[in-house]
């Protein structure tokens, strides 16, 4: 078997280049740690519940207790705060910069009733545990009809 070496067509080359601008453009910009920082930030979090009620894990590491927020309307919670972040070393030039500072707010909705006045919030360890008491489900009862 031979094999020839053969030069795309005109065509082809314009398929070609079609694709490469598809594949090469990003579908959004990609934020940069530098430019999150102007905005808000998202923290990471765990939502589990067991029998008696529902618990929210919010990792925020180097936020004060006096800038967080927690908030209940109805069946939302809203989690909310600032992080800032106090750069040491004057003349230093940073050559990576991962950490973020900023608003954040993180809201759920809850899929059951809870009991406003009995909810908890703990701040420890750059971890806000925020507990929310489940409310017994209302007894079956018949409802006359008038």
């Amino acid at each position: 078997m031979r094999l020839m070496k053969v030069a795309p067509t005109a065509p082809l080359k314009e398929v070609d280049r079609f694709f490469d601008r598809f594949f090469n453009t990003p579908l959004w910009p990609i934020a940069t740690p530098r430019t999150m920082t102007e905005g808000m930030w998202e923290p990471v979090l765990d939502f589990s519940e067991n029998p008696k009620e529902y618990v929210v894990r919010l990792e925020i590491p180097g936020v004060t207790r006096d800038d967080l927020d927690v908030h209940l309307d109805g069946n939302l919670l809203t989690l909310s705060g600032k992080r800032e972040l106090h750069k040491e070393g004057k003349g230093e030039d940073f050559l990576w910069e991962e950490r973020i500072e900023g608003r954040f707010a993180r809201t759920l909705r809850l899929p059951g009733a809870v009991q406003d006045a009995k909810i908890e919030a703990l701040y420890n360890d750059g971890v806000l545990t925020v507990r929310l008491p489940k409310t017994e489900p209302s007894l079956k009862s018949k409802i006359a009809i008038k």
